[in-house]
């Protein structure tokens, strides 16, 4: 990927005390001090007027895993994880990430076996794998040397590989009081690692060695090769595919929305030939208190993505009222990154990949409501892998749109009237309606 490519990728993105755990976490550090509202309530009062206290969730996992360690040296089998961070790019830390246990690890890191579990089973997942990093310039990802060439080759392992990090300092948790980040497990600075033999997918080795192709021209093939999304986004992310001197680290962040964006532009494209949906659709899920409801409309392709937050929720902490962010494209897509971030994406290849596999055409209006049972970000993932669900489920077909409107506004708590003030293509298709009644 180019510069361009990478810096625009960038603006993409963006009653029980802790006291009862503490014996249990003598690793943990506290990230940052807990606001004031924090130590009044001390997670029994839900004073945030959240569900569950999202720091105990985290705290409780943290001491329930146990992926800590008293040595330097962690041994286990890595699902295979990598990660790349992104802060003082194009300097950033990168390292293989491990449980301290031997095993089928692979959901660890697998993004795709994640429906259907808890808030609980994901982060303690997150808290299961230990990082070690170093820094490293993103341009190093194309010329080599031990460290490279080891993550690289880790990043394209088809199963579970015994790893040994060797870290410079015992690995520590970090318990943010910002009950909005992430969970990630522990984390020291890395010394070096070693594995056993790595057995590589060999789809993924062969756009390795492929130098004169184009990272995007390596990412579709893959795809259609039937490589899991998480696992392009890794080999991305590790440097691993594109352009042979050209070949960067790209921020796992990044990664994961430049992969969702190529391939569900590659499938667009594809679906425009086919014919048009005979009916309009509505499709309804529930998944981690979100509520998903899918229009699909028998017109040409165009998608609309809405959000709306509820309070208390991870972006509408004080507001009174949900706040409604969305984004849309046109038949012939669109030129900037979509402010909703990269839920945006994610959603567009989900949607994609059900038309495909249909051999139709639509247009694709979805709707997500984000309640207080969703305590914390658990990533985009959850988006995509909850939107694949959702379109492989019975939907209420409908012969016109205001029946089609009536039935998927029933599904929503949020009134009619305040989905179609954040919606550009619903007023679109209903001005449409409104003109033709006249000619």
């Amino acid at each position: 990927m180019t510069d361009r490519d990478i810096h625009s990728l960038a603006n993409v993105v963006e009653k029980k005390s802790l006291s009862n755990v503490n014996e249990s976490t003598s690793n943990m550090v506290i990230d940052e001090p807990p606001p004031e509202m924090c130590f009044t309530c001390k997670g029994t009062e839900l004073l945030c007027g959240k569900s569950r206290c999202p720091i105990i969730v985290k705290a409780e996992s943290m001491t329930r895993v146990s992926s800590t360690s008293d040595s330097n040296s962690i041994v286990g089998s890595t699902p295979p994880g990598v990660f790349v961070g992104r802060h003082g790019y194009p300097k950033v830390s990168i390292g293989p990430m491990t449980p301290n246990f031997h095993g089928d690890t692979e959901i660890l890191d697998t993004p795709e076996q994640w429906y259907g579990k808890s808030i609980d089973e994901i982060v303690d997942y997150r808290h299961s794998l230990i990082r070690g990093s170093t820094n490293i310039d993103v341009k190093q990802a194309s010329k080599g040397g031990r460290l490279v060439e080891n993550l690289q080759e880790l990043a394209m392992a088809s199963q579970p590989v015994d790893l040994e990090l060797k870290l410079t300092k015992k690995p520590q948790n970090r318990l943010s009081f910002n009950e909005n980040s992430q969970p990630f497990g522990p984390s020291a600075p890395l010394e070096n690692f070693s594995t056993n033999t790595v057995t590589v997918d060999q789809r993924i080795e062969k756009a390795y060695y492929d130098r004169d192709q184009k990272s995007t021209e390596g990412i579709v093939e893959l795809y259609k090769k039937g490589v899991l999304v998480s696992r392009i986004q890794k080999s991305l992310s590790a440097g691993n595919l594109g352009i042979g001197n050209n070949r960067k680290f790209v921020p796992t962040r990044w990664s994961i929305t430049a992969v969702d964006d190529t391939i569900s532009k590659n499938l667009i494209e594809k679906i425009k030939d086919y014919q048009t949906i005979d009916d309009f659709r509505v499709y309804t899920l529930q998944n981690l208190d979100n509520l998903y409801v899918a229009i699909l409309l028998p017109t040409k392709w165009q998608f609309e993505w809405i959000e709306a937050w509820f309070k208390n929720t991870t972006w509408n902490l004080w507001g009174t009222e949900p706040y409604l962010i969305g984004d849309h494209e046109t038949y012939y897509g669109r030129k900037e990154y979509a402010r909703v971030g990269g839920c945006y994406y994610s959603t567009r290849l989900a949607v994609a990949e059900s038309l495909l596999s249909e051999q139709r055409q639509a247009g694709a209006i979805l709707l997500r409501e984000i309640h207080p049972g969703y305590i914390l970000p658990v990533g985009v993932w959850n988006v995509r892998e909850s939107i694949r669900h959702q379109m492989q489920t019975k939907y209420e077909s409908f012969d016109t749109l205001s029946d089609t409107l009536e039935y998927a506004f029933s599904k929503l708590t949020i009134k009619k009237n305040q989905w179609l003030n954040s919606s550009y293509l619903l007023n679109h298709v209903l001005f449409q309606r409104r003109l033709t009644d006249y000619l």
